[in-house]
């Protein structure tokens, strides 16, 4: 089993998400996105490379972390790491039908499992309110 993503500011969402994963095969590889990767995409991390791959790493369900560094690493990955089954959210459906030829390609609704990608100033903010006579 093969995964990617940037897993910034990792939350109980992908805990599940790789609890989930490791269930389908005996194996769970995750190809952590690095810092400069997430800036070539466009998508700054808040959390440093190194802090995603060792609470990556220090989680239960994942058996080995691989930098993801360039998009087209995907394959060759698979190739290298004898992957049986290739997974990714359900928003990038269609986008790697062609790896079918060498993996089980498996989109996995996002909804069940993290929320959509956003970046993280997205994310909405709680308004404070002061109670009187403080």
């Amino acid at each position: 089993m093969l995964t990617y993503g940037s897993f910034d500011l990792f939350h109980q969402g992908h805990a599940r998400l790789l609890q989930r994963l490791s269930m389908l095969g005996s194996e769970l590889i995750v190809g952590c996105s690095t810092d400069a990767y997430n800036e070539k995409m466009g998508v700054p991390s808040v959390t440093s490379y190194a802090q995603r791959r060792l609470m990556l790493e220090s989680c239960r369900f994942v058996s080995r972390v691989i930098a993801e560094q360039d998009w087209n690493q995907k394959y060759t990955d698979i190739v290298n790491y004898n992957v049986s089954v290739f997974a990714m959210g359900e928003d990038w459906r269609g986008q790697f039908d062609h790896f079918e030829d060498v993996t089980q390609v498996v989109y996995v609704p996002r909804a069940e499992i993290i929320g959509a990608r956003r970046p993280f100033h997205a994310v909405p903010q709680p308004s404070l309110k002061v109670a009187s006579g403080y």
